[in-house]
């Protein structure tokens, strides 16, 4: 059932997360109008840099596809890691409103990675 449970929220997440950086290339999904202040400032601060958001769109969309099949879902779980702080954090800081779909966000995102720490251990012992 545990196996069920996580690969039905892995294909979610992973789904979410190709979607998300889907958008940053083709600007499908309408930007809310009542977003705060500081957001708005932070987002045109960064797209100030010409490359981090398609770098962040290309990380999510092969995050997200590593994500979906078990084989990779640790793979996907660490490149999807600072992406998930990052989001954590930034609703955290800015826009709390969205703050527990943001530990949501990371909960899974952290018990992939504690639930696949085997695969990590090789690492670890060089």
């Amino acid at each position: 059932m545990k196996k069920k449970i996580q690969f039905v929220l892995s294909v979610v997440f992973g789904i979410g997360y190709i979607n998300s950086g889907l958008n940053k290339f083709f600007n499908y999904m309408p930007v809310p109008e009542d977003l705060p202040e500081e957001m708005v400032r932070t987002f045109t601060a960064l797209m100030e840099i010409s490359w981090l958001i398609p770098l962040v769109a290309v990380v999510e969309i092969i995050g997200g596809v590593l994500f979906i099949p078990p084989k990779f879902r640790a793979l996907g779980a660490i490149v999807l890691l600072p992406i998930s702080v990052g989001v954590l954090f930034l609703h955290a800081t800015v826009a709390p409103s969205g703050l527990p779909i943001a530990l949501f966000i990371m909960a899974i995102n952290l018990w992939v990675i504690i639930d696949s720490r085997k695969k990590y251990l090789p690492m670890i012992n060089e």
